[in-house]
């Protein structure tokens, strides 16, 4: 009890100093710095980043973009009544990631297709132009390697991704993933060699004609699932001799009649004329 007298005896004395009130607003300064300090400093750093990295985004959009695309991203209509370059509002980050991380865009020449190529820009390019297209509107992100990475994937897994494959994208793909034609000129790229975090992004955007597979439609296990099928059937060593690049009956009916039926024909002309010939010398 004499210890807290003696203490508020002593505090009573020290706001009666003259220097009492400015120590004691320097001191709520200091505490205040501290408390920003402490609950504010992500966040701010964060809108700060996300700004730059979507001011400079623009200003690559404007330069390499923008004549296919617009100012604005909304898109350019041609006199023909198609498109320059469609409206990439809402499409997400996970868009621009596919397209200009697979070499696709920008487009070096029009065409029905955009064919995977060298890439243009750098990774921190690309993640800047993501940022871009992503705040124009809600759509895809970036998905993480935790959404893509299908190396741990059991048997079981690899099983159920090949079914899901086979159900939704061999009509296009074929069943080993080696690609196909499609109407007006168009084709389903070979999904070999593509690197997981990209196929993941086609299935979550949808390409040119390829369709969306949304959550809905796939869950994020089911698309690991068909990675898993995918890079298994990759490293596939193929018993059975050569797969003839595993494009299926019309590539084998080729090898079969050209091949096979052609050699055999060839041979019986041959055993034919030779025949004739022997009996010719035989006579005279």
């Amino acid at each position: 009890m004499r210890f807290i007298n003696s203490l508020a005896g002593r505090l009573s004395k020290g706001r009666r100093s003259p220097l009492a009130a400015p120590a004691l607003l320097l001191s709520a300064l200091l505490m205040s710095a501290a408390a920003v300090a402490v609950f504010t400093p992500a966040n701010a750093v964060n809108k700060t980043s996300d700004a730059d990295a979507i001011a400079k985004g623009r200003a690559l959009f404007l330069v390499g973009c923008s004549s296919c695309h617009g100012k604005n991203a909304e898109g350019i209509t041609s006199p023909d009544g198609g498109q320059y370059g469609p409206s990439l509002v809402g499409v997400g980050a996970a868009a621009v990631d596919f397209q200009v991380g697979t070499g696709r865009m920008p487009l070096a020449n029009p065409g029905v297709q955009a064919p995977r190529k060298k890439v243009v820009y750098t990774e921190e390019e690309i993640s800047q132009l993501a940022a871009f297209v992503a705040s124009l509107g809600p759509g895809p992100a970036i998905p993480t390697s935790a959404d893509w990475d299908a190396s741990g994937a059991t048997n079981e897994q690899v099983v159920r991704g090949g079914e899901i494959f086979r159900t939704n994208c061999t009509a296009c793909h074929n069943f080993a993933g080696s690609g196909g034609a499609l109407p007006g000129g168009k084709y389903a790229p070979k999904l070999t060699g593509v690197p997981e975090k990209y196929i993941y992004e086609a299935l979550v955007t949808g390409p040119q004609q390829m369709p969306v597979f949304s959550d809905a439609v796939l869950t994020p296990q089911d698309k690991r699932d068909v990675i898993a099928y995918l890079k298994t059937t990759e490293s596939d060593p193929g018993y059975g001799g050569t797969s003839m690049g595993a494009l299926g009956p019309v590539s084998e009916g080729v090898f079969a009649w050209v091949g096979g039926i052609g050699v055999l024909v060839m041979f019986a002309v041959w055993i034919a004329a030779h025949t004739a010939r022997t009996k010719k010398g035989s006579a005279s």
